[in-house]
């Protein structure tokens, strides 16, 4: 053969084992690294060419540059001491199926174009539904993230109004129309009104209820919303519960959210996308509690799985619905085994799909059930012990229950005589978050709760011990202590 193709396969396998031998030191050693990258803005960007090159370079030349560039502008996601937002681990079995997937490059849009690309994809959202204890009929599909699997999921709901032929007719241009109303809480996700906003909704139409004081929905004032919406006039449709909120992971109660959904019958979709994980482990399989009663339910194995990201998996009680509100098939895309198959592509917005079941059924075989849920436990276990230190030190207040990982806190030294001035209180919190990440020892993030700043010390990867989460707390309370006293010698 001749003309341009690949490069070589020896210097392939070069680059590939040298590769490997990197990924397995870094996944060996990453507390080498600091958690955050210390690089400044536009650092990484200006250390390389405004152009491709003309001429190829070396694999070992664009590997130098990823070690010597890329690395150093890296926030350690797969460092024991990242605690921030939700911790997630790529585990070496899911790194496998990424290299594997991404070696055999598969589009698996139709079952044609890759039949063990769907398969495997209906045999790994079955071993997940098991493992976490939601109903047989339930049918699954994975998508990249929960914020899509939640924009379908709503999509769905809003064409399962099929009176209104919005498929059809849209929404534009059609007063007779009217307003669709969309209900969650007020910590619910970002994600949801996003979906409002591309759905053509907009974020008029989403009801942001009140919480209770543990951050979870409110049921009655639910239930007034709907009624409020309906004497306007307007269409209520959709409900969406969290289990797992992102800034407490608070737990909605959808048992009691779901017996409104069926009397009012309204589509209920549940974000599981952190939390739905925990049901892996037997003694916390309530999280899920009323969720097999839910239209739809999205839980991310790249968040508390230890599936590289990005994997989300959507589940379905009736799959119908969201094919009939996606499905469009052409006759380049028609094949003669259509109606003996599935064809994932009819299953939401992207016709390109990645073969992400790969990663994940590795996942599952290589931990198995029993190892899942004993790692989990003791991510639960290792949140509740640093719960309990915060709880039983007098400068340092928990501002949030902490039902799973997630442990949500501030600091109040007595010294700052500021126990009620939350303004000051934020301000001190924000200098503790800022002067912790800049030590490159961990990484934690934060957010606001009923006016007060707090921060957020997530648990949730594969290396984590009790060591690290030890000195986590050791460092927050020597740079507390530091400010405090910056504070009383100004």
């Amino acid at each position: 053969m001749t003309g341009p193709r690949d490069i070589p396969v020896e210097d392939f396998r070069r680059a590939g084992t040298r590769v490997i031998d990197w990924i397995t030191r870094y996944l060996s050693r990453p507390e080498e690294y600091p958690v955050l990258a210390r690089v400044a803005p536009n650092e990484v960007r200006n250390a390389l060419p405004a152009s491709a090159p003309r001429s190829g370079e070396s694999m070992d030349a664009i590997l130098d540059d990823f070690e010597k560039i890329v690395v150093p502008g890296i926030t350690h996601w797969n460092h024991p001491c990242f605690f921030a937002y939700f911790s997630i681990t790529g585990s070496a079995p899911g790194i496998l199926g990424e290299l594997l997937s991404a070696a055999l490059n598969v589009n698996g849009m139709l079952w044609q174009t890759s039949p063990s690309a769907t398969e495997l994809e209906e045999v790994a959202v079955g071993w997940l539904r098991r493992l976490l204890g939601l109903p047989e009929e339930l049918e699954g599909v994975i998508m990249d993230t929960a914020s899509v699997s939640t924009l379908c999921a709503i999509a769905a709901a809003r064409h399962a109004l099929s009176d209104l032929e919005i498929r059809e007719q849209g929404l534009a241009g059609r007063p007779e129309l009217p307003r669709l109303c969309l209900y969650t809480s007020d910590q619910a996700h970002s994600s949801v009104e996003k979906a409002a906003i591309t759905l053509g909704l907009g974020t008029a139409s989403v009801r942001k209820i009140a919480t209770d004081d543990e951050f979870r929905m409110d049921v009655g004032e639910l239930r007034k919303a709907i009624s409020a919406d309906k004497a306007a006039g307007h269409r209520p449709f959709c409900v969406v519960a969290t289990v797992g909120t992102t800034s407490t992971t608070s737990i909605d109660p959808v048992p009691a959210i779901a017996e409104v959904c069926r009397r009012e019958d309204l589509w209920l979709h549940v974000d599981a996308a952190y939390a739905g994980s925990a049901a892996a482990v037997p003694e916390h399989r309530a999280v899920l509690a009323g969720c097999g009663e839910a239209d739809s339910t999205v839980v991310n194995p790249h968040k508390w799985l230890f599936t590289p990201i990005d994997c989300s998996v959507l589940y379905v009680r009736e799959p119908d619905i969201l094919t009939a509100a996606f499905s469009l098939v052409p006759e380049y895309l028609r094949t003669g085994v259509d109606d003996e198959i599935r064809n994932y592509m009819d299953w939401g917005v992207s016709l390109g799909r990645r073969f992400r079941a790969l990663k994940l059924w590795m996942v599952l075989r290589a931990f198995g059930s029993d190892g899942i849920a004993e790692r989990l436990r003791e991510h639960i276990r290792l949140a509740q012990n640093l719960a309990t230190r915060i709880d039983e030190h007098p400068d340092f207040e928990r501002l949030a229950p902490t039902p799973l990982s997630v442990v949500c806190f501030r600091a109040c030294p007595s010294a700052l005589n500021a126990h009620e001035a939350d303004a000051t209180l934020n301000r001190f919190n924000e200098m503790l978050l800022e002067q912790l990440n800049a030590s490159g020892e961990v990484y934690l993030s934060h957010t606001n709760l009923a006016g007060r700043y707090a921060l957020r010390l997530a648990i949730g990867n594969l290396r984590t011990t009790e060591r690290h989460v030890a000195r986590a707390w050791e460092l927050i309370q020597e740079v507390s202590d530091a400010l405090v006293k910056e504070a009383a010698a100004r």
